[in-house]
């Protein structure tokens, strides 16, 4: 159906003067009144909640999502987030954190070493007491974490990393065991180590020498 030229006109001058009423959004119904913080193991609620504390004075419907992030992203083990919002006055936020891998025990500092090779300041975590520790660089070890996750070496029974100028590895085990990687090509004697490792003429053995090329000592 076609419409009148007097009609488009009619249609253009109601659609320049409407104005919507943000009355009822802006209404005090809608400025939160919670905040339920989750997923979250390392960081606390309570201190994620505290520095969130401006947000009481906010209206969930305009939210500046800005505002969160920069808090949120400045503590050191959250990776990322969503938010969600409950009308009338709740939000939810769902937190991401970083996963520590290791300890690295570097000049008398100790640091997290995340899965993705970040390294977070120390401080006591219950649920990752007996995380391996890493004695030397660590800018290598996340290289060596993949191929250890990629041959399925049972990373748990790793008790220490050390690391040596020459650029090897020495992996001590929680049996007492040690392993000794060469420099080079280390998968290919991961490899061999993960093959004998549980046969039984090989268990009264405590040091498991990978370092020259086609021998174990």
């Amino acid at each position: 159906m076609r419409i009148s030229l007097f009609g488009s006109i009619i249609i253009l001058i109601f659609l320049s003067t409407f104005k919507p009423n943000t009355s009822i959004f802006s209404n005090s119904n809608f400025f939160i009144k919670k905040i339920i913080i989750e997923n979250n193991e390392i960081t606390k609620s309570q201190d994620i909640k505290k520095k969130l504390n401006f947000l009481y004075k906010s209206n969930l419907v305009f939210l500046n999502t800005n505002n969160i992030r920069n808090v949120l992203l400045n503590e050191p083990f959250i990776q990322s987030f969503r938010i969600k919002k409950i009308y009338p006055d709740v939000i939810k936020i769902l937190i991401s954190e970083k996963k520590p891998i290791a300890i690295l025990l570097n000049n008398k500092k100790k640091f997290y070493i995340t899965n993705k090779g970040e390294k977070i300041r120390y401080k006591y975590i219950e649920n990752y007491k007996n995380l391996p520790t890493i004695i030397g660089a660590s800018n290598e070890f996340i290289d060596l974490y993949r191929v250890l996750n990629n041959l399925d070496f049972p990373i748990k029974s790793i008790k220490s990393f050390y690391f040596y100028e020459i650029g090897r590895w020495d992996l001590a085990l929680h049996d007492g065991r040690i392993v000794k990687l060469p420099s080079k090509n280390y998968k290919i004697s991961l490899r061999k180590f993960i093959k004998i490792k549980n046969k039984s003429n090989f268990k009264k053995f405590k040091t498991f020498d990978y370092r020259i090329k086609n021998q174990l000592i």
